[in-house]
């Protein structure tokens, strides 16, 4: 089997040594330089350590608000997301008469790109490199130095921005040293032997700046179903269901379950599935450059919005995970489909950002639009198609309920507060009025 590793490897290697990877002065498209840079960092997000989902749709935001703002301050008909955008300034504007786009655009992402992983391993660093010098040389920088270097002061712009957010520094892999659990059986308990992971993920990351939603708890849940163990409870009941979706799982349930799994490590992690999507349709339709960096951007900063609000509540409610509940209540012998992340239940991650995703993509391409996700092809995974952005969401969603991971609740609602953090994004105004 391939592994991440053997996928990044391959990219920096084709990168280094083909000399027809990218011929001197060969035209490319601002759609060309995103398209590389963003699926380098899908690369990059599986062999990153501390890059899970949170951290990850940290990133993606942060790198689509760089892509806006560089071809932002070229266009007449995209306005800045400055005073929209949570602490984001006005950024540096462009002197001059007329600049080469690709040149701005690839002089910024290739220092954003640098910073936002400058803690990925040697193989990723040299990905990087070999990506910068590749698109480089296929670009007039030294002719457009005054281009290239408006494009480095946008990066710099964001990167100065994002460091006082609160999830700048990630220490000992996201998991406190330190952590007083809460008492009582209807709190989480590890559900995990390794060490790292006897405190939970990030339990602070709800308390970070938030980019499109004024703050954390605007999308706040109310609370989930009461602890139970009455089996004519509903905790029990939704307890039950998540119990015989597994025992009873179809082989369409199980290959659900997988197909959306995207576990750090070894996939691009939630967000990094929204974000392939979107790249493949923008690729496919033949997006114009203003088009694309403004979905990105709107969908960047909604699943990280997204993992923020999630982790507001989770942590707030701080509820058990089924595996725990179900052993101990239920059947000792009944484990997961999937494994169990290490944090507490409610909500689901995967449906709150997946529900923001959905808003925004519906705005932009239609309520009707039918596509083809791609994600998972080169890990043998058939392509799965939808009728819409809604119908994979909810796929998504439903994916944790037969994995065993998470309660009917968590799931449901999940959507529901994804779809108010995802409307903030829809409300940006990206378009100067005429």
């Amino acid at each position: 089997m391939l592994t991440r590793r053997h996928f990044l490897l391959s990219a920096a290697a084709t990168l280094a040594t083909s000399s027809h990877a990218y011929p001197a002065r060969q035209r490319l498209s601002p759609q060309d330089i995103y398209q590389h840079w963003f699926s380098l960092t899908l690369e990059l997000v599986r062999h990153t350590a501390t890059y899970s989902p949170p951290v990850a749709s940290r990133a993606f935001a942060y790198l689509t608000t760089t892509a806006f703002e560089a071809v932002a301050g070229q266009s007449k008909n995209l306005a800045t997301l400055a005073g929209q955008l949570q602490g984001l300034e006005q950024p540096p504007k462009y002197k001059g008469r007329e600049a080469d786009l690709p040149v701005i655009l690839q002089a910024a992402l290739s220092v954003a790109v640098a910073a936002f992983f400058a803690n990925t391993g040697p193989t990723g660093q040299r990905a990087i490199a070999a990506m910068k010098k590749k698109l480089d040389a296929a670009l007039p920088m030294k002719q457009q130095a005054r281009a290239a270097a408006y494009g480095a002061a946008v990066a710099n712009h964001i990167i100065a921005w994002s460091k006082d957010d609160g999830g700048a520094a990630v220490s000992n892999l996201g998991f406190p040293e330190s952590y007083v659990p809460k008492q009582g059986p209807a709190h989480w308990v590890p559900t995990s032997a390794v060490r790292l992971q006897q405190a939970p993920l990030l339990p602070d990351w709800g308390k970070n700046r938030s980019f499109a939603m004024p703050k954390a708890s605007s999308c706040g849940l109310p609370p989930p179903p009461d602890y139970s163990e009455d089996t004519s409870s509903p905790f029990y009941k939704e307890a039950l269901e998540a119990y015989h979706a597994v025992k009873n799982a179809t082989a369409e349930h199980k290959l659900v379950a997988r197909f959306w799994s995207d576990d750090p490590m070894l996939s691009s992690t939630p967000p990094g599935h929204w974000l392939f999507v979107t790249l493949d349709i923008l690729k496919q339709n033949k997006a114009s450059i203003e088009d694309s960096v403004d979905v990105l951007a709107r969908l960047g900063v909604a699943v990280a919005d997204a993992f923020i609000g999630c982790w507001d509540d989770k942590y707030k409610y701080d509820l058990v995970r089924p595996v725990t509940y179900i052993k101990r209540v239920i059947d000792k012998t009944w484990e997961p489909l999937l494994v169990t992340p290490p944090f507490p239940e409610y909500p689901s991650g995967h449906s709150t950002q997946s529900g923001a995703a959905d808003v925004v993509l519906t705005k932009f391409f239609g309520e009707n639009f039918s596509f083809e996700d791609r994600t998972h092809v080169r890990e043998k995974f058939a392509p799965r198609n939808y009728a819409s952005f809604r119908a994979a969401a909810e796929d998504a969603g439903i994916s944790r309920l037969y994995g065993g991971i998470h309660f009917r609740s968590a799931i449901d609602r999940g959507l529901e507060q994804g779809r108010c953090i995802g409307a903030y994004a829809v409300a940006l105004k990206t378009r100067i009025q005429s």
